[in-house]
């Protein structure tokens, strides 16, 4: 490898003791292509083992810890001790090529389409999301939002079974945890009103389950700095957030961005990228994952250059599963950094998820 892009293969010690062998981890993203039984499916085992050889760690699609959190359709369960055998299968396809697996975990609430939860929609308040046909969700009771908590922990508890390395909460992308810290979906007048309550009670749950592994266990959180809508999440609001996060001892946060370079839209008076605003601000306390159109080695070393600890590569991986190893040999100017849409076999991509790539334009470069 040259030696610029050498601080892309440094070791990182998380504060569980998992060991990451390089900086850079696959971001989760959902591909829609679970059997319609919740467990995993043959080819979704594919898909993520042919990117697991060269990075640290895979971070999974999103799994749902409650039946009426189901927020895609062919996403796989997580739900109950029956999923333990489906969920072992794709940690062990993704630890035998040599990364650490990471089970991300989460519920949709108001996101969720109506008909994968026989029409029960649920969030902290009967307040639907803006997208025109969303549906108003019910309110949880502060039992169900106990309950909820609680499965939080029980997936956990799962994961270890299932032999993972750690799990990550999603607090991102609108979804139930956001909703309860957002003043646009949380309107409570409850205990659970308070909006940090509910993140910080999962983080608890969690960290109490992964407290009973047997090995080293990695928990982490993440988040998205800001929302569009009015009244919504400022980063004023996120860097309190952090502040909270810091407290629990977690084992890293990651930012939840489409561009690692996106400024902020409101609650700071500062012009530099989120990431490094919240870089910033979690300091040494709590390593950041940063995450956002990194398609080159070059890309990778600008990112790290504003003092992240990890990088994600999302959509990079899915061009390009041979991205690290090909930073690896010195081979970066060989790394595809558009979707070939004659290559899916070649790339391994699953039908569902090829079909959302090719029918979106803008996601990908390329299409």
């Amino acid at each position: 490898m040259k030696s610029t892009y050498a601080p892309l293969f440094e070791t990182f010690l998380l504060k569980s003791g998992v060991e990451l062998k390089n900086r850079i981890v696959m971001a989760p993203m959902t591909n829609f292509s679970s059997n319609d039984d919740g467990t995993v499916a043959d080819a979704e085992v594919g898909y993520y083992a042919r990117r697991a050889e060269g990075v640290a760690a895979v971070i999974t699609a999103c799994t749902y810890v409650t039946p009426n959190g189901k927020g895609f359709p062919g996403e796989f369960g997580a739900d109950r001790d029956e999923m333990i055998p489906s969920l072992a299968r794709l940690a062990s396809a993704i630890q035998e090529k040599g990364a650490k697996a990471i089970l991300q975990i989460f519920h949709g609430g108001r996101m969720v389409p109506s008909n994968l939860v026989d029409g029960d929609v649920v969030s902290a308040s009967s307040v639907p999301a803006e997208a025109e046909g969303s549906a108003v969700p019910r309110e949880l009771s502060a039992a169900e939002v106990e309950n909820i908590i609680a499965a939080f922990g029980e997936t956990t508890r799962r994961a270890i079974e299932a032999g993972y390395d750690g799990v990550e909460i999603h607090g991102a992308n609108g979804y139930l945890i956001q909703q309860f810290f957002s003043p646009h979906s949380n309107r409570r007048t409850d205990k659970w009103g308070e909006r940090l309550a509910f993140p910080l009670a999962v983080v608890d749950a969690v960290k109490q389950a992964a407290a009973s592994a047997d090995r080293p266990f990695a928990v982490g959180y993440r988040f998205s700095p800001e929302e569009p809508e009015t009244p919504g999440i400022t980063m004023a609001d996120t860097l309190e957030l952090i502040d909270a996060l810091k407290e629990k001892d977690l084992d890293y946060l990651h930012v939840s961005l489409m561009e690692f370079w996106s400024q902020p839209r409101r609650g700071v008076d500062d012009t530099r990228p989120r990431l490094e605003i919240i870089k910033e601000r979690a300091g040494n306390a709590i390593p950041v994952i940063g995450v956002g159109s990194i398609y080159t080695a070059d890309d990778a070393m600008k990112a790290l250059g504003t003092g992240v600890d990890l990088l994600a590569i999302g959509r990079g991986l899915i061009i390009e599963p041979d991205w690290v190893q090909k930073v690896e040999n010195g081979e970066e100017e060989t790394i595809a950094v558009k979707i070939d849409k004659n290559e899916q076999e070649k790339l391994v991509v699953p039908d569902p998820l090829w079909n959302a790539i090719v029918n979106t334009p803008g996601w990908f470069p390329g299409v």
